[in-house]
């Protein structure tokens, strides 16, 4: 038996294969999703998606629960704080300066360009669930 391409897309997409998980993203622009948009409103608490590049890494911040902290530029030039929870979430460990890194999770606003938080899944289901991607891979 032959399962047609667009058939076999359609069964990895619906989950029935355990090993092929997809990751759940906005069907399409949410407003004010943009991290230029939520800077410049001073938003906080709210979603957003983006991409840059890894301008600087930060030592790990353990007080709590441990997150990774690196420096992402925005291709329009802003910098913003990831705070990623390594108790929730895997580390990215190949992490470096000068890496693409794509983000989805929780703003916050504050006058060096914010920070993105819940770049993970919540336990409780009680949050929306955020990831960061790097070099193909996903981190929730």
């Amino acid at each position: 038996m032959r399962i047609r391409i667009p058939v076999l897309i359609a069964l990895i997409s619906s989950g029935l294969f355990p090993g092929c998980r997809q990751i759940n993203e906005p069907a399409g622009p949410v407003a004010g999703s943009s991290v230029e948009h939520a800077f410049e409103q001073r938003q906080r608490d709210v979603q957003v998606k983006g991409e840059g590049v890894v301008s600087r890494i930060l030592s790990d911040d353990k007080s709590g629960q441990p997150h990774q902290r690196f420096i992402v530029r925005l291709l329009s030039g802003q910098t913003i704080l990831i705070q990623h929870n390594i108790e929730l979430a895997p580390r990215i460990a190949e992490l470096r300066e000068g890496d693409a890194v794509s983000f989805y999770g929780e703003y916050i606003w504050n006058e060096q360009g914010g920070l993105v938080h819940w770049t993970h899944h919540d336990p409780a289901g009680r949050h929306v669930a955020g990831w960061l991607k790097h070099n193909g891979r996903a981190y929730q």
